[in-house]
């Protein structure tokens, strides 16, 4: 039989009382004192155990002495107040306390907020649940996952925008969170969701939206190209407070990613590339829409039912959404694009050339090739931690080809390595006059590596020819 709880304990002595049961077979019946049942006939409610006294400790005799540093700090100046360290060495150094550095932390820690209180200046914040309208408003924003892309351990970055009404949520992994990462993920929910909100979408300041924070109010300094993409599909921003302040009034999204990077990014996926990835996320948002939010009497699903026919429908002409570089070609027939060097036709140095880039490609680790020795034109130059390729000698052997100026098939992928871990660089489609070999500095491969350029997919139109690396 399960031991009874002192509160049925009590009405079953009260209800054996109330049959005629004397007090001492009370007490033999239920292996109990005296006491106990004279309690249990007087009072419904046991009493509440009474707390154990504080043990004394090393500590009372200075305690008021840390009080009176801690209501000093009210009035100091904010970089000049007590932390705990120098509590515990005045302690040590002007009173002789025989204490312990835990022991003072554990009394500030719960003290100082206590006489914060207490003094009127403790800044008090009330929140109100947040209701929204179908089809109204939504959330967007970043979140880092760690996945092992091509048998390397690399950090990606995790979009996700999320109706703030139904909690439909679609998800995109991409290389970098630039903001032709930023548009493309935009444009995949969107069209996934089948429109945009009628109302807004709520954002923090990231540099790919907000080129200037201007005060402490909500107007920010826009970017342009954001200008122009608000402006094609019809999006109202709102900006949330800068830094952690400003977390709770998108709470759903920030949830929601760690939510979906918990129960779906662990164990960390082993995949071969993004595209293979996306499709894995593609199939957990499909999942997820089978789930009840918190309280909530009905799915994910069918609230977005109710939502869907709400939102304001799609543009039907289409939004470049990659990023125009016009670099020039430098002496050493290379063109730079952000942090990565490109090499393109001698015949071009001087010029300068379109390149787009695009946030859904991305570079995996190449392949060592056997029997193959790295070639002696392709050294390194180390100059501010970032490896820099010399360009091609003219060898006579290839003869034809090196008259013409075009780089031999062979390349490799040298690495830079970053203090903060190894990250997935996005790949760029450059547009010139003819073919075009990449030579790029990533953080996926491997020092010896050697990996053979693939030639490039020419397009012609017109006068114009276009190269892009797939």
């Amino acid at each position: 039989m399960p031991q009874m709880s002192r509160v049925e304990l009590y009405a079953a002595i009260r209800r054996d009382h109330r049959a005629g049961m004397k007090m001492r077979e009370l007490e033999r019946k239920y292996n109990v004192s005296w006491r106990t049942v004279k309690k249990a006939v007087d009072s419904v409610w046991p009493e509440p155990r009474k707390k154990l006294p504080p043990r004394p400790t090393a500590l009372d005799p200075y305690k008021p002495v840390i009080d009176e540093m801690l209501r000093t700090d009210l009035d100091a100046p904010r970089k000049q107040r007590h932390t705990i360290t120098r509590i515990f060495h005045r302690l040590v150094q002007e009173h002789g306390a025989d204490v312990s550095y835990q022991m003072v932390r554990r009394y500030v820690s719960g003290r100082k907020p206590e006489i914060l209180a207490a003094s009127g200046k403790a800044p008090v914040e009330a929140f109100v649940p947040q209701t929204h309208l179908p089809g109204h408003e939504a959330e967007v924003d970043f979140g880092d996952v760690t996945v092992r892309l091509a048998g390397e351990l690399v950090t990606c970055y995790l979009f996700s925008l999320r109706l703030s009404y139904s909690g439909k949520a679609v998800h995109r992994v991409f290389a970098s969170c630039g903001q032709e990462a930023f548009f493309e993920g935009h444009v995949h929910a969107l069209r996934t969701l089948g429109g945009v909100p009628r109302s807004k979408i709520r954002y923090d300041n990231l540099k790919s939206a907000v080129a200037q924070v201007l005060g402490l109010n909500r107007a920010r300094v826009e970017t342009d190209r954001w200008i122009a993409f608000r402006s094609h599909f019809n999006i109202e921003s709102f900006y949330c407070r800068p830094g952690i302040e400003g977390a709770h009034e998108k709470g759903g999204v920030e949830g929601m990613i760690g939510y979906f990077r918990r129960n779906h990014f662990t164990p960390v996926p082993e995949v071969d590339s993004l595209a293979e990835l996306n499709e894995l996320v593609d199939q957990w948002d499909l999942h997820d829409g089978h789930r009840r939010i918190g309280s909530r009497p009905r799915t994910v699903d069918e609230y977005f039912a109710v939502e869907q026919p709400l939102l304001v429908p799609l543009p039907e002409e289409p939004f470049e959404t990659g990023r125009l570089f016009t670099p020039r070609v430098d002496r050493y027939s290379q063109i730079a694009v952000r942090t990565n060097r490109y090499s393109v036709p001698t015949r071009l140095i001087g010029k300068r050339v379109r390149v787009v880039l695009h946030g859904h490609q991305d570079l995996h680790r190449p392949q060592p090739l056997r029997g193959h020795r790295r070639p002696p034109h392709l050294q390194r130059h180390h100059h501010r931690d970032r490896h820099r390729l010399l360009p091609p000698r003219q060898h006579p052997s290839p003869g034809r080809r090196a008259r013409r100026g075009q780089l031999t098939p062979a390349a490799s992928v040298s690495t830079a390595r970053r203090p903060h871990g190894r990250r997935a660089v996005p790949c760029a489609d450059v547009i010139s006059e003819g073919p075009v070999w990449l030579l790029v500095a990533d953080d996926l491969g491997d020092h010896s590596a050697l990996a053979q350029t693939r030639r490039p997919r020419l397009q012609l139109a017109g006068t114009s020819a276009s190269a892009s690396f797939r």
